[in-house]
């Protein structure tokens, strides 16, 4: 298999040497053309090839059931190298004899073409390399020092329409990591080359001295070659993996239910998926890092941080009990997957910014889009802002449509925006953390070119606040692109150096509540005609733990006044765990490269001084949950929808797929680590059946936390001796609705009559208010946080705790001028509101952060003073009991719902488009059925049926 067409491989020769040069679908098409004929073996062009078929690693014999079986352990399956006449001539001068101290950069246009074949080498070493297919592929390297800081362009390629190779536009259906590139994860070994980002040596070149390497081979029996590790990352499944089934039609039902739109919910056909994962790929650009790079794609940090990347380790796992692969605790794993990971994918989130866009605010599209992806999307539209205020001097506004932005296909109208289509869609991610600067670390910062337009959003969301609160609602600053933060001391700078430019550097910082605080303290705008009439806190569960018995007392800043509570924890140790659930501290290496020592031997090697990573104590895992199992379900079932993979890229089928674990570290933390629900003083009189019900808090914030239409609810059943139940209040229907003993929805489940004609009674304020003694059916106890918009013609006196709600409830982030009802259980040890308003002055915020952090509308409720808990008591009419049914055991359980129906409603009512028919689409199709969110309720804990006396 020489050269095809010599004349063709003249005229491709310049196109591929130079990859940045043409669009990446474009040149992919050139490149194809170029190795699909062969013609980087054009020996009379000057291409030169390895001896012969070598080895990179050891291939061992195991015998398995009476049978001999075979496994590689080389970086890459048997190889021969081909040398464009660049790269050959530059080796022979500068990797023969002596190693030089800083040998020159390889020449662009050099380019090596690494054809692999079966496991062992030995069964083809002895044959021609120009009469073998490479049947595993070529890994290729085109040098390209203008394009990206490492200087290569990477890939792998497939020879012949049966290898599995395509080209990366449009992306197949699984939303593989992308074929080839710039700044790909190969890096993960090749930055801990000595130089030049190869390893490369002319011992291995047919003509020059010298033997390449030779490694253990018991290749003395004949079997089927196993499959090597790359294979398996570079051809993932092409058919679309989901983790459960979910509905091929819509639950007209549930949408009924819902009262939602059943005439315009998309179909399989017409629904429109976010952009595929595939495309998100942004790197450090030549020169740089700059400013410019501040902000990278996960895609930059996952070949390293990532476990089993290399194929050979697998640090970063524990092995499944109930199978044979592993579970991958690894960064990118578990944040990957988490809602962190999501952000920027989030149908609810988009739905809601529709909402806001469309029907809330209209008149500021703007300000909201640019306020509220500086959260979802943050690192989009930081990188935006950076690049934007270089050029013009301006702070310009990041939009919805820039999210969906692509590269590919060449021409296309959003390419100029792509990179920040990436970035935003990549979530909360990497970068977005570990450049965080606070506390003295952030002296100065906001006059620096990373931190544009970050001063500028400081003061037009906290222009009252100072010091850490200025940084609320994800207006942090950042630190030099050059450094990444973390919190292990000595780390290993070199390889990421090589490949990234960036210094990794120990921050104590990295493991403080604040770096979460920042984003989980929401201090927004409230918008009325498009002016700004006043400010509120949409989300305080940073403060609601530092005003509980779990904060430490302690800032980047300094110390805080009442130091630290009876039970202190960081958010760290609840959200990012580095103990198993038996207590075991984690021990692991940090990251997945080609280590000196622990790897086979490779020429022209960093030492070990400088590859060998040590075993960390204190191992986080980026687990990063709460309990929005909905969204991680509709992750499951719709990863076509969402543009997500769903097999990690570089475990692959050695694990289990991360959405799994992550949908467990849900139910882990719902069942285990959030409440307790306890029944007492259960008795008989007076014809009456009482119960008092305890709902005990674990976590240390409010229960429930974050945004403010999440809610739990309390039902209470009284059941006969089969277990039939007699009398409930908080019964739901199909969707979750809460409904009395008729399937009636109570008071508040539905704000908009079923065709989204009008609100119904919307400045009633209807809804379920917070009980300490429960008689009916028709009531539940709800905990909740219910918020109003302003009235006609408010100002900033209108709005606030201090003033009675007067306008309609509403789900809008920015339109929050009254609280209506905020129930929600506080965590144990709550200060009182004195003490909270000295915690907040020292945070540098107003006293209405101590206030909005209060409870509201409970009452005189004892439990709301020092918090922890909620007791309430049922009392049930036993004359209300089908007659001739006895009551035999009561029984109490709590349940989540992230989502409520009166919330989707709300979304189907007032947001058109595209994202709203998204997500009509994936909750018209989640299939529930069988799982832990059946009925669209999470089940968080229950007291079991406890017997009456008698009973």
């Amino acid at each position: 298999m020489p050269p095809a067409d010599p004349a063709l491989c003249e005229h491709l020769s310049a196109a591929i040497r130079d990859p940045s040069a043409l669009p990446l679908d474009r040149y992919q098409a050139q490149l194809n053309d170029f190795l699909g004929n062969w013609c980087h073996r054009d020996e009379a062009a000057g291409w030169q090839r390895d001896k012969r078929v070598r080895d990179t690693g050891p291939f061992t014999a195991a015998l398995v059931d009476r049978a001999w079986q075979g496994t590689g352990h080389g970086t890459h399956a048997p190889v021969v190298i081909w040398y464009s006449p660049e790269m050959l001539a530059w080796l022979v001068e500068h990797r023969t004899g002596e190693a030089e101290a800083e040998p020159p950069p390889v020449p662009d246009g050099a380019i090596m073409v690494k054809e692999m074949f079966p496991y062992p080498a030995g069964a083809c070493d002895a044959v021609d390399p120009l009469k073998l297919f490479p049947t595993s592929g070529a890994a290729i390297m085109i040098r390209d020092r203008q394009a990206s800081h490492d200087g290569w362009y990477w890939g792998w390629y497939g020879f012949g329409p049966s290898s599995g190779w395509a080209p990366d536009w449009p992306p197949t259906p699984g939303n593989p990591l992308a074929n080839q590139g710039f700044a790909q994860y190969c890096l993960n070994c090749h930055a801990s080359a000595r130089d030049n980002l190869t390893f490369a040596s002319p011992r291995n070149i047919q003509g020059q001295p010298g033997e390449p390497l030779v490694f253990l081979s018991q290749s003395f029996f004949e079997a089927a070659a196993p499959r090597s590790h790359h294979e398996q990352v570079t051809l993932p499944h092409d058919r679309v993996r989901r983790l459960g089934e979910p509905h091929y039609r819509a639950d007209r039902d549930l949408l009924k239910t819902l009262r939602a739109h059943l005439g315009d919910t998309p179909s399989w056909d017409t629904v429109v998926p976010m952009p595929s994962e595939t495309y998100d790929n942004t790197w450090v650009a030549a020169g740089g890092p700059t400013a410019a790079d501040t902000f990278l794609t996960s895609s930059q940090c996952l070949g390293c941080h990532d476990a089993g990347s290399t194929g050979l380790q697998f640090d970063m796992t524990q092995p499944n009990p109930y199978g044979d692969n592993l579970f991958n605790l690894s960064p990118y794993a578990t944040w990957r997957t988490s809602p962190m990971g999501l952000a920027g994918r989030d149908p609810f989130f988009f739905a809601q910014l529709a909402s806001e866009t469309q029907s809330f605010h209209p008149d500021s599209k703007a300000l909201v889009e640019d306020t509220c992806l500086g959260c979802h999307g943050i690192q989009g539209q930081r990188q935006f802002h950076i690049d934007r205020f270089a050029e013009s001097g301006e702070c310009q506004d990041f939009t919805r449509t820039m999210v969906d932005a692509v590269p590919w296909p060449d021409g296309n109208p959003s390419a100029p925006l792509a990179d920040y289509g990436m970035l935003a869609r990549d979530g909360i991610s990497c970068t977005s953390c570990h450049r965080m600067a606070l506390g003295p670390d952030s002296a100065g910062l906001l006059a620096e070119p990373q931190n544009a337009c970050v001063e500028e959003r400081q003061a037009l969301l906290n222009p009252h606040n100072s010091g850490f609160a200025r940084t609320f609602t994800g207006s942090f600053p950042v630190g030099a692109p050059d450094r990444l933060i973390g919190p292990f001391e000595d780390p290993r700078v070199k390889p990421m150096e090589n490949a990234l430019g960036n210094t990794p550097e120990h921050h104590a910082s990295i493991t403080s509540s604040e770096v979460c605080g920042s984003c989980h303290t929401v201090h927004l705008p409230i918008l009325q005609a498009g002016q700004i009439i006043g400010y509120t806190y949409e989300q305080t569960t940073y403060p609601e733990w530092a005003f509980s018995a779990y904060r430490t007392g302690e800032t980047p800043d300094g110390e805080l006044p009442h130091g630290a509570g009876a039970d202190a924890q960081s958010c760290q140790d609840c959200h990012m765990p580095s103990r198993t659930a038996d207590g075991t501290p984690l021990h692991s290496r940090i990251a997945s490269i080609q280590e000196y020592s622990r790897f086979p031997q490779a020429e022209h090697s960093l030492g070990p001084e400088e590859t060998d990573l040590p075993v960390r104590d204190g191992f986080a895992l980026h687990t990063l949950v709460g309990l929005n199992v909905f969204l991680v379900k509709m992750a499951q079932q719709f990863p076509d929808v969402l543009g997500i993979r769903t097999q990690d890229p570089m475990l692959v089928s050695r694990g289990v797929d991360p959405l799994i674990r992550t949908e467990q570290a849900m139910l882990d933390m719902a069942h285990h680590e959030t409440a307790t629900v306890t029944l007492s003083e259960v008795s008989t009189r007076d014809g009456s059946l009482d119960a008092t019900v305890t709902v005990t808090s674990k976590v240390g914030h409010k229960f429930p936390s974050g945004v403010g239409f999440r809610r739990a609810f309390l039902d209470f059943r009284v059941l006969d001796q089969n277990g039939e139940t007699l009398w409930a209040s908080g019964r739901t229907d199909a969707a979750g609705v809460l409904v009395d003993q008729d399937g009636n929805p109570l008071e508040g489940e539905h704000w908009w009559e079923s065709d989204c004609s009008a609100r119904i009674e919307p400045e009633a304020r209807l809804h379920q208010p917070h009980y300490q003694r429960i008689t009916a059916q028709d009531q539940a106890q709800i905990y909740q946080e219910l918020v109003s918009t302003p009235p006609p013609g408010a100002d900033a006196a209108a709005c606030g705790r201090q003033a009675e709600a007067q306008g309609r409830l509403t789900t809008s982030f920015l339109s929050i001028c009254g609280t209506v009802k905020d129930n929600r259980i506080l965590p144990h040890g709550y200060l009182p509101e004195a003490a909270r308003k000295e915690i907040a002055a020292a945070l540098g915020a107003g006293e209405d952060l101590a206030i909005d952090a209060g409870a509201y509308a409970v009452g005189d409720d004892p439990d709301y003073r020092d918090g922890g808990a909620d007791s309430l008591v049922y009392s049930v009419p036993l004359d209300e009991l089908p007659a001739g049914r006895s009551a035999a055991a009561v029984q109490a359980t709590l349940y989540y719902q992230a989502t409520p129906p009166f919330y989707l409603q709300d979304r189907f009512c007032t947001a058109q488009g595209t994202d709203a028919d998204r997500l009509r689409f994936l909750v018209g199709h989640l299939n529930l059925d069988g799982t832990a969110a059946e009925g669209w309720k999470l089940e968080v804990t229950s007291s079991g049926p406890v017997p009456l006396a008698g009973h």
